[in-house]
């Protein structure tokens, strides 16, 4: 017999933060390692999930997010991650972020992970990304040519959209050929 589910049985977090961190090292995993240790998210067992911002979810500063979890803990996460062996190679990897108005409705995160773009420019497409998604998901009429600053004002003027966001880390690979890593992540708290 199948019992009906309500909120409190199903895995949704009720609060989220984001962290950034980046690693260099002589071996890849152990890059990603150290940059999972710059992040503060190095003790947790990460599970990665798509890109849907929970209803009712509440972004919380990193340091209490961080504290509200244990080592070892199953922890969901939406993450994006770039590395590279190439000296000076620039590499960068961001998350987004678009909130709707409406708590009970959900709303986007996306990942993106690039060679050759700045922070800014990462940072600013994920933000763009995520805001387009839920801008068409609240049915917002946009132009998707015009640029993100403008289809920014119209998605905030819409009054449908609340917050957009991002978390981005880029760096340039080690001159000694060491692996780089970068991360940004946005971490579930139950």
């Amino acid at each position: 017999m199948i019992l009906p589910l309500n909120r409190k049985d199903m895995l949704v977090p009720a609060r989220i933060f984001f962290t950034k961190g980046v690693g260099i090292h002589k071996d890849k995993l152990a890059s990603f390692e150290l940059a999972l240790r710059k992040a503060g998210i190095e003790k947790f067992n990460l599970v990665y999930v798509s890109s849907i911002f929970p209803p009712y979810c509440i972004p919380v500063l990193k340091e209490e997010g961080v504290g509200l979890l244990s080592a070892g803990q199953i922890v969901y996460c939406v993450m994006a991650k770039n590395d590279t062996q190439e000296p000076r190679r620039l590499i960068s990897a961001a998350i987004g972020l678009a909130r709707p108005k409406d708590t009970h409705e959900y709303g986007y995160l996306s990942e993106h992970h690039a060679f050759g773009e700045t922070e800014e420019v990462s940072g600013e497409y994920a933000e763009d990304l995520a805001a387009t998604m839920l801008a068409t998901t609240l049915g917002i009429e946009f132009d998707p040519n015009q640029a993100w600053q403008e289809r920014e004002q119209i998605y905030k003027a819409s009054g449908k959209i609340i917050e957009t966001t991002q978390v981005c880390q880029s760096a340039e690979g080690d001159m000694n050929g060491f692996w780089t890593t970068v991360i940004a992540a946005a971490v579930f708290i139950p």
